[in-house]
């Protein structure tokens, strides 16, 4: 089946500044995709006016690609240098490769169109996932930032942030139905020193996911619902995956959402570490899963368990979690057997049953959990 027909389209619909920079002291020039013929009927590709404009943006030490307020249709480009590294706006819908310093500003909207892929993208499909686009995917980028733009209905992934450093992300909302399959918000990835902050997530997946590699990340000020929660993992399902360390989940708030905050991983799994991690002031309504260390993670229920995962988790706090589950076993607690969680501490948790307000239980496995001062619940069973 032509390939056009299964997976459709994408449009923009924007206010949008691209800006890159090698020296914030140089004055920046703003290139606007209009003068470069681009036409905002959503039917017209724009491909080769986007090229145009980017070809213009490298020639200056900082520039502005500036997408007024339209609907743009805009086919696979390819997008590079030499202003800093490249850019490419190929297999990802768009794609921003050895970049630093870019600003990504406005109040537009990235509209993936993916509906009709999510039929084939279900239960973790391998070959959907090599076909269907993440909307927005930042590699090899440093000292960036995402400000203001909305992502609705991506194929995949609505963010995906891979081999990054020092990269901000505030003030977005990311949409997609509960339904959809595999339609992570953002998933951040190999990098190092991510702030998210001030984010409205409502999709059919993980709020907010954290693979392999990530280090020093801050989660602050989300609203969530619905969803998967927030999550680190999953892990363990490949050879030499790096550690995952120093990560930090504060004021945010999940709302009927399929799990709150968790830390899922494979078995049986190559060894690897999660430590320094601490989920902060958490309000939960009405949330299926509150609380999840799951290490015989398996999103299909068609794994043999042939094993244990050796990815150790240790030195994990969960503080003040506090609101309503659906269930009343909301602490879910299921560590590897070979290698044990250490250091899980719980303190200030308050989860009760929502509607008849019935304090809720934890059933944990594999772990000395520390359940400090008055909590609910009181202690694993």
């Amino acid at each position: 089946m032509d390939s056009n027909s299964v997976f459709p389209r994408i449009s923009l619909l924007v206010f949008l500044f691209i800006y890159t920079a090698y020296n914030t002291v140089n004055a920046v020039k703003v290139f606007n995709i209009r003068d470069n013929n681009g036409i905002p009927d959503g039917k017209t590709d724009n491909s080769q006016a986007l090229l145009s404009t980017w070809e213009k943006v490298c020639k200056v030490d900082g520039g502005t690609v500036l997408v007024p307020s339209g609907i743009y249709y805009v086919k696979s480009a390819l997008l590079q240098g030499p202003c800093i590294g490249q850019t490419i706006f190929s297999v990802i819908w768009i794609e921003f490769n050895q970049v630093d310093g870019l600003s990504i500003t406005g109040n537009g909207i990235f509209d993936g169109q993916g509906s009709s892929t999510w039929a084939h993208n279900g239960n973790h499909n391998a070959k959907a996932s090599s076909t269907c686009t993440a909307s927005l995917k930042l590699k090899f980028v440093w000292n960036s930032s995402i400000e203001g733009i909305t992502s609705k209905n991506s194929e995949m992934f609505h963010l995906h942030v891979n081999n990054c450093d020092g990269i901000g992300i505030s003030h977005m909302s990311i949409l997609a139905p509960k339904e959809s399959p595999n339609t992570d918000g953002i998933h951040v990835s190999s990098s190092n020193n991510v702030r998210v902050s001030n984010v409205n997530i409502a999709t059919g997946d993980d709020c907010i996911s954290l693979g392999p590699g990530t280090t020093n990340i801050d989660i602050s000020g989300i609203t969530r619902g619905p969803g998967h929660g927030i999550s680190i993992g999953s892990l363990g399902k490949y050879p030499d995956e790096k550690d995952v360390d120093g990560i930090t989940v504060p004021n945010c708030t999940l709302s009927n959402t399929l799990n709150g905050v968790r830390i899922k991983t494979w078995a049986p799994s190559p060894p690897s570490i999660v430590s320094n991690v601490t989920f902060q002031d958490i309000l939960l309504k009405n949330a299926d899963n509150p609380v999840i260390i799951d290490q015989q993670y398996c999103p299909s229920n068609s794994c043999s368990h042939q094993g244990d995962s050796r990815v150790q988790i240790k030195d994990v706090k969960f503080v003040n979690i506090h609101g309503s589950s659906s269930i009343l076993d909301a602490v879910n607690v299921m560590c590897s057997k070979s290698m044990p969680c250490q250091g899980i501490e719980f303190s200030g948790l308050n989860i009760i049953m929502n509607g008849n307000g019935q304090p809720t239980t934890a059933t944990c496995s594999n772990v000395n959990a520390d359940f400090l001062g008055n909590t609910v619940p009181t202690h694993c069973s």
